[in-house]
């Protein structure tokens, strides 16, 4: 595997790619056919994921997305990103993790919170 086709950069690829609505796209050159996942708002296969993220960019068509962080360790890499738009005032900071096999996304975990204008913590979300 070259530096340009390392595990972080598929990862960070593939979440751009689904911020601009290219998720047919994304999961043809990084999600492996065997892919599962751990969103508890869809059914664990991979074409549920795959729906419920397309009907995600035809709402939120102005998202915004910013890789803040990227770690790997071994088959494994986590991103920590903020994504935005204007669409109900999302502002939600979200972990993602990737398993990867053969350099294909073959298992993936999410987590987001939402960012609070006016939250009494003065160290800030990022």
């Amino acid at each position: 595997m070259s530096e340009t086709n390392s595990l972080k950069n598929i990862a960070t690829s593939f979440l751009k790619l689904l911020v601009v609505g290219a998720v047919d796209e994304a999961y043809a050159n990084y999600v492996d056919n065997a892919f599962i996942h751990h969103n508890q708002h869809h059914k664990g296969d991979r074409e549920s994921l795959k729906l419920g993220m397309q009907q995600a960019a035809l709402k939120f068509t102005d998202m915004q997305l910013e890789v803040k962080s990227v770690l790997q360790e071994g088959d494994r890499v986590t991103t920590y990103s903020h994504i935005q738009s204007n669409l109900n005032n999302m502002d939600v900071a979200v972990f993602h993790m990737f398993k990867f096999k053969n350099d294909k996304i073959i298992e993936l975990w999410d987590v987001g919170q939402q960012i609070i204008k006016d939250s009494p913590n003065e160290n800030g979300f990022f």
